[in-house]
């Protein structure tokens, strides 16, 4: 008798500029939201800039995502790099000039999706705002929360 074979667990990676706000917060708030929920995905978060790699998440996004239940406390910061688009199965990008940037270092032949993160939630939104320079924490967060719980949804239908 043979053992089952079960697939690999999607791999997902959530991109924004720095790494320090929208994409880390998507990389923990999804997750939490998969390990509640018993599915099994694998998560990441990059930034297409350069200048916070090694660094904690802003304090400020840690707070707020900290007040509704999710630690981001033990990610750091990274940058996109062209081998991200073979070692995932989905590249998130928070808003369309980090989907340009991802895009524009694709390796030919490559057909790794890149999506826009907010096209998994119910926001009207494009982008999801860079709270670094904007503010609205709050805010950021709950887009992230809608459009997690949308992607892990759309995940969980058969194939």
């Amino acid at each position: 008798m043979t053992e089952p074979t079960h697939a690999a667990p999607p791999r997902i990676l959530f991109v924004c500029l720095g790494n320090i706000c929208r994409s880390p917060a998507a990389e923990g708030v999804a997750r939490e939201l998969a390990t509640r929920a018993g599915q099994a995905v694998e998560f990441d978060s990059a930034g297409t800039g350069s200048w916070h790699v090694g660094e904690p998440p802003d304090r400020r996004m840690q707070a707020t995502a900290r007040g509704s239940g999710y630690d981001l406390s033990g990610l750091r910061a990274r940058q996109f790099v062209p081998a991200d688009f073979s070692r995932f199965d989905l590249i998130v990008a928070m808003d369309r000039q980090n989907l340009e940037d991802i895009e524009a270092q694709r390796p030919p032949g490559n057909e790794t999706p890149v999506r826009l993160f907010l096209a998994y939630g119910p926001s009207e939104r494009v982008d999801v705002p860079d709270p670094y320079y904007e503010g609205g924490f709050d805010l950021v967060l709950r887009l992230i929360e809608h459009a997690a719980m949308g992607l892990l949804g759309e995940l969980r239908r058969p194939r």
